[in-house]
């Protein structure tokens, strides 16, 4: 990427790597580029090739990225904190990881709000402002020699412009009037609140009732509404959103629906 516009510098890799690696640290190695297909590739090559749990990686520009259910997702080169971590939570039994991605959405909303925006999440993997999307959140299980690995990508929209928006319905931290939109330490703000709830979570052995539940149905604002839910092989469900169970399903007229059984949860007309 070619340094010319003063809002998007290129990400700062010493200063990122000097605040989250070394001995001791969760962090084991930050690495930096100017360009990638998709960074969640990259840590899932990685993790495959036996790396261990607590890499990063970030680039200035993703070229191939993708969201749920393969949908695509680009951006202006330097205009979004776009970063993949791996992790491997052996205590924490399969059935509960499904609780990550609404996880890493807490730690998405607090770095938003730490860089003075009013957010909040939409279930199951959103951030929102306002009811406009501000980032994305994709989990996904990769199979390596040394057992299941989750590898989480991040794409949270710091510097676009109104006239590069995707759709009308998103956002950026400069749309928004942020007091921090510099890529480097909305990345370290990131890791650093994902770290502090990783470690809570999974030293319960991934219990919701250690606090993650009550903290993201304080922060969902679908609990409480109205929705309609899209399903691929059925006809949309229409109920009241009432809550999150043990396994992170959204309960929906005592139904409980899993993330990756919907196509869209929209509020019912």
């Amino acid at each position: 990427m070619s340094y010319r516009d003063l809002d998007r510098p290129p990400l700062d890799a010493v200063a990122l790597r000097s605040a989250l690696t070394g001995p001791g640290r969760f962090w084991t190695e930050v690495v930096v580029t100017a360009e990638t297909g998709s960074t969640n590739a990259d840590v899932a090559a990685a993790a495959r090739a036996g790396a261990a749990e607590g890499l990063v990686h970030t680039t200035d520009a993703q070229t191939a990225g993708r969201g749920r259910l393969d949908r695509s997702w680009t951006s202006p080169a330097g205009s979004g904190a776009i970063v993949s971590v791996l992790l491997r939570p052996d205590a924490v039994p399969a059935a509960r990881w499904v609780w990550l991605p609404l996880l890493v959405g807490l730690a998405v909303d607090a770095t938003v709000h730490e860089c003075g925006v009013e957010s909040s999440l939409k279930w199951p993997n959103d951030v929102l402002v306002d009811g406009r999307k501000i980032a994305g959140i994709l989990l996904e299980r990769v199979e390596t020699p040394q057992g299941p690995a989750a590898v989480i990508g991040v794409g949270l929209n710091v510097s676009l412009r109104q006239d590069e928006l995707p759709v009308e319905t998103a956002t950026s931290l400069a749309l928004e009037e942020a007091t921090e939109t510099d890529r480097t330490i909305v990345i370290r703000a990131f890791l650093r609140n994902l770290e502090a709830l990783y470690r809570a979570w999974s030293a319960s052995g991934g219990d919701p009732s250690g606090g993650i539940r009550e903290s993201y149905v304080r922060r969902c604002v679908t609990i409480g509404q109205r929705v309609r839910v899209t399903l691929p092989t059925a006809d949309p469900l229409v109920g009241q959103a009432t809550g999150i169970d043990d396994l992170g399903r959204l309960l929906v007229d005592g139904q409980a629906i899993s993330a990756g059984d919907i196509t869209h949860v929209r509020p019912a007309k």
